[in-house]
């Protein structure tokens, strides 16, 4: 009696509640209709290949838009024409290819993006290796501060599109589903139909210099007087950091997997970039942190037989030249090329070509 009661009871709710019947099937069609459009939005942009990672071969056309390194790198790691990168952020970013390349011989392609750290740098590295058919002839990573961080999630502040370099086509379609998405589709239509649009230079070379002349520091009192500021605590410590030895820096531990596991004749190059003297503090806490990360980094150069360190957080006489500096990290081209002279002889002294 009991379970014809609860059968007859339902019915009668079934019946005396059409809207409810209604309203479920419209929330399952619904559903059913946002699915498929997401599908259909992810299929789509899968094959227009939105920022040329070259997983869909229905639209090729080398390159992309003038747009940023973050999008733009995926397309300039994959380029056949490139044999050597260099990563980093904007402190290694106007050290140019086509100087290096005329005194090396080798092809590189500049790869930094302003404001990243060290696990953007992986993420690129790791894109850039696994797009070569052939061994690269070099590699020439930046190794600051930033790099210096005991946190082992390598945190940064600024945005990065991890999925665009992911290994995972299951993390790359995920990505695709964003609104920027929309709004990239049909410039990148636009561009494949274009016979002759314009496009982001192939290198990724970026000079900053006019950017911050333009933005007055150069001249603007204000701001050169910052550039005399000290950035870090003046305080000082013992001789000897007790601590020292024990430091652990997490990203130059999965640099080192990297260098352990390059090919035997590409030459790898750790740059650790110039500072303003401000920034140069003997027996500060700043010190003794760049001490154990400069004797990480040489393990990491250890653990590839073709690697050299090129040095130039010391204390030199360009980075104690003002006119050298737009602040205390950013230098300008006569530093940038005399690294370039250090990079190159660094290339020529370890490479086997």
């Amino acid at each position: 009696m009991m379970r014809i009661t609860s059968s007859s009871t339902s019915s009668s709710e079934a019946a005396e509640n059409p809207a409810r019947v209604q309203w479920l099937r419209f929330a399952v069609t619904l559903v059913g209709v946002t699915l498929a459009l997401l599908a259909a939005v992810v299929g789509v942009a899968y094959a227009v290949d939105p920022y040329d990672t070259g997983r869909s071969t229905l639209f090729e056309k080398p390159g992309v838009r003038p747009q940023g390194p973050r999008t733009a790198n995926p397309s300039r790691g994959r380029d056949p024409a490139f044999n050597a990168a260099i990563t980093g952020n904007s402190r290694i970013q106007i050290i140019s290819p086509e100087r290096l390349k005329a005194t090396t011989g080798v092809d590189f392609v500049q790869l930094a993006v302003p404001g990243s750290g060290p696990k953007e740098h992986l993420a690129l590295i790791d894109w850039f290796l696994r797009h070569r058919t052939e061994t690269p002839k070099a590699l020439v990573v930046s190794i600051d501060d930033m790099w210096c961080t005991s946190n082992p999630d390598l945190p940064n502040d600024k945005p990065f599109p991890f999925w665009l370099y992911s290994a995972d086509p299951m993390e790359y379609a995920r990505g695709l589903l964003r609104y920027d998405i929309l709004e990239e589709l049909p410039r990148r239509l636009a561009y494949i139909f274009q016979g002759d649009p314009e496009r982001a230079r192939p290198d990724g070379y970026w000079d900053y210099e006019p950017d911050y002349i333009r933005l007055g520091y150069t001249n603007d009192p204000a701001l050169r007087k910052r550039l005399e500021e000290t950035p870090h605590s003046d305080a000082q410590l013992l001789d000897r950091d007790p601590q020292e030895g024990q430091r652990r820096f997490p990203a130059l531990d999965r640099l080192k997997k990297v260098a352990a596991s390059l090919p035997e004749e590409t030459a790898l190059i750790l740059v650790m970039p110039p500072s303003y003297k401000n920034r140069l503090l003997p027996g500060a806490e700043q010190a003794f942190v760049d001490r154990a990360c400069k004797a990480a980094i040489s393990t990491v150069a250890q653990a590839h037989a073709r690697s050299a360190v090129v040095d130039w957080r010391v204390d030199r006489s360009e980075n104690r030249n003002p006119e050298f500096f737009f602040d205390t990290v950013h230098y300008r081209q006569p530093v940038a090329q005399a690294m370039e002279v250090d990079i190159a002889d660094a290339i020529r002294h370890v490479a086997s070509f």
